[in-house]
């Protein structure tokens, strides 16, 4: 694990930890590593911090916090505070886990799933007027257009569901199944 090198006792090791693993995580998802530390730290933060507070805790270069911060602010995780009597910038992350979720969804949904859909569209579009296109190779274009289709209208619905009936939506689970037709109890 890397990036905090020392933190001079200023993160309890349980906090330090929940940082470092974030930035793994992060890296795994295709999110550098210095943007999901300084998240994660931020999200932990009890009060805003500064880019200067998160260098000195992070051991990271100033440069490193201020372009991090930067993309933070485009996901739209975090946001600038005014301080009172401070100029400097102060910072805060969303700390309500389900808009933090709704947030990355909808940037990953921006990044990925519009262009996957608007990519399928023109290659179905090509391959209906090609007669050299198999009529397998027309129905697979077709079934991942669906599918993907499918997963921007779910989204799309689950945006709508209000906070109260999407918990117990997520604590039914599967067993919403067994209301479903054909489905089993």
């Amino acid at each position: 694990m890397t990036e905090i090198t020392d933190t001079s006792g200023r993160l309890p090791p349980p906090l330090e930890t929940f940082v470092l693993q974030w930035g793994d995580l992060g890296g795994q998802w295709g999110v550098n590593r210095s943007i999901s530390q300084i998240h994660a730290l931020l999200y932990l933060a009890e009060k805003p911090l500064t880019a200067e507070d998160i260098a000195e805790t992070l051991s990271m270069a100033r440069s490193n916090v201020s372009n991090s911060l930067k993309e933070l602010l485009a996901w739209n995780l975090i946001r600038r505070v005014p301080m009172r009597q401070d100029r400097r910038d102060h910072y805060e992350a969303e700390t309500d886990v389900w808009e933090i979720a709704a947030r990355i969804t909808a940037g990953r949904k921006q990044r990925e799933i519009d262009p996957a859909l608007a990519a399928l569209r023109g290659c179905i579009a090509a391959a209906d007027d090609d007669p050299e296109v198999s009529p397998v190779a027309r129905q697979r274009l077709h079934a991942m257009l669906d599918f993907t289709a499918a997963l921007d209208r779910w989204y799309g619905q689950m945006l709508s569901i209000p906070p109260g009936k999407r918990d117990m939506l997520l604590k039914l689970g599967a067993k919403i199944a067994s209301f479903l037709p054909g489905g089993k109890g």
